[in-house]
């Protein structure tokens, strides 16, 4: 019997809606391994989501939603023992705001217990190109043991569709949270 975790996703307003709405499906698919899920979504993140994927699905999904500025929050303090966040897509200014330990918001104060917690803080970082600060946020996230997960999608299981593509990219995030997937793995013949 594999452990059920307690996972923190925070939607923040940079492109790339598909990587959390494809997320949210495969945790909705997994209730074997998980306990529960606890969602924070910008604003922003609610208008980007309505233009990229032209709905609001991101209410239908079965998961407790919180404000981001309600403090109150079981994640916002490490007793609540969420073992993974996902931060999917990870606007720069998140990231930013998280490598400098700005805990300004549930957000970026999940985050932060996440880290001292010693547990798994997964960016998945959605910005092309990267600047030096870009690049040095995401060092200073990586030496304070977070995960950098760029949302750089790959081919070589010839996706065919926005969502297997965007798959390939949240399989991984989901592996590094520790989650068993059914996805395709290089050398494998699933495709």
């Amino acid at each position: 019997m594999t452990h059920k975790q307690k996972i923190v996703v925070a939607i923040t307003g940079a492109s790339g809606s598909i990587y959390a709405k494809v997320l949210l499906d495969k945790l909705k698919a997994m209730p074997e391994q998980i306990e529960s899920v606890g969602i924070v979504m910008s604003k922003n993140a609610k208008t980007v989501w309505e233009t990229e994927l032209g709905n609001d699905s991101y209410k239908d999904y079965p998961f407790s939603y919180f404000e981001k500025h309600n403090f109150n929050a079981p994640f916002a303090s490490g007793s609540a023992n969420y073992g993974s966040m996902l931060v999917a897509p990870c606007s720069m200014g998140t990231l930013g705001r998280i490598a400098a330990g700005i805990s300004d918001d549930l957000v970026t104060r999940a985050a932060d217990v996440i880290l001292k917690e010693r547990r798994k803080l997964i960016l998945m970082v959605r910005e092309t190109p990267y600047n030096l600060i870009h690049i040095r946020n995401m060092e200073t996230i990586t030496l304070a043991r977070g995960i950098i997960c760029p949302c750089t999608p790959s081919f070589y299981s010839l996706p065919t569709s926005m969502e297997a593509l965007a798959a390939t990219v949240v399989d991984r995030a989901l592996d590094l949270a520790g989650l068993a997937t059914n996805t395709y793995r290089w050398g494998s013949t699933m495709i």
